[in-house]
């Protein structure tokens, strides 16, 4: 009998223990199912990133492609997000594309490098840098900044054809970007006498007038307030400076005077 009564003991604590084991293995498999479904809806859930609008070739600078609006602002699934992918255009600034960015490819961290010449990052793709060689005077050199704004004369001496020259300056452009200007002289130190230089953002034929001007005469810097208006084309020498005559004019008049002519 008693043994009897420990044989049923037995069953029971083990049906317990296998009612317990059940229990344990439904929760733990509750706890899967939820775990789950909340991996699931992670997955799912919407991330917005860069993507890009069309072909951005590698070297182009990052703050060009955000004035230029090259990108555009994408909801992707988060599990669809690339490893590193930029979310906020101010990400882009100071970089370049290390890479050929295809349209409709995400933006990512490794797309988009520190530029190692800062300069690169404030070229469109139709503008250049070039350095102009300016003394403390022409190029107001003490006062420029970077993201300065100038207008830019250049100052030569013309032949006329008829045995003489005459000096002119004329505007070569209105409005160029300053990039980068010589470092600042310490406090105390006299300001050298020999040239500086200057870089400046310009197109590939402003760039060719600049070398000119600057190999054959002198380079004017003349700073640009803020919302300044347009430089008018301007076109001085003595004649037109002393006389109110232009150019063309006067110079017509020098050469009938030369050939007996009455003007």
């Amino acid at each position: 009998m008693e043994f009897a009564q420990r044989l049923i003991a037995t069953r029971r604590g083990s049906t317990f223990l296998g009612i317990g084991a059940a229990v344990l293995a439904g929760l733990i498999l509750l706890a899967y199912l939820n775990q789950y479904r909340r991996s699931v809806k992670t997955v799912a859930e919407p991330v917005t990133v860069l993507v890009a609008k069309q072909l951005i070739q590698q070297g182009t600078a990052g703050d060009v492609v955000g004035t230029n609006k090259w990108f555009q602002t994408s909801s992707i699934p988060k599990g669809q997000v690339l490893a590193g992918a930029l979310t906020d255009p101010a990400s882009l600034v100071g970089r370049i594309a290390a890479k050929d960015i295809y349209a409709g490819q995400q933006f990512t961290a490794a797309d988009f490098v520190p530029a190692e010449h800062q300069i690169l990052t404030k070229l469109p793709p139709n503008m250049r840098a070039i350095a102009v060689p300016v003394d403390a005077a022409h190029g107001i050199v003490s006062q420029l900044v970077p993201g300065d704004h100038v207008d830019v004369y250049a100052a030569l001496n013309v032949d006329r054809g008829i045995g003489g020259t005459v000096p002119v300056i004329k505007l070569l452009v209105g409005d160029a970007l300053v990039l980068e200007v010589p470092k600042k002289q310490a406090a105390g130190v006299a300001v050298a006498a020999t040239q500086s230089n200057i870089v400046l953002r310009a197109t590939a034929p402003e760039a060719a007038e600049f070398a000119f001007s600057a190999d054959n005469g002198k380079l004017w810097i003349v700073l640009r307030p803020a919302n300044a208006k347009a430089t008018p084309p301007s076109l001085v020498t003595a004649e037109s400076l002393v006389l109110g005559v232009s150019p063309v004019v006067a110079d017509a008049r020098v050469k009938s005077l030369v050939a007996g002519s009455t003007p």
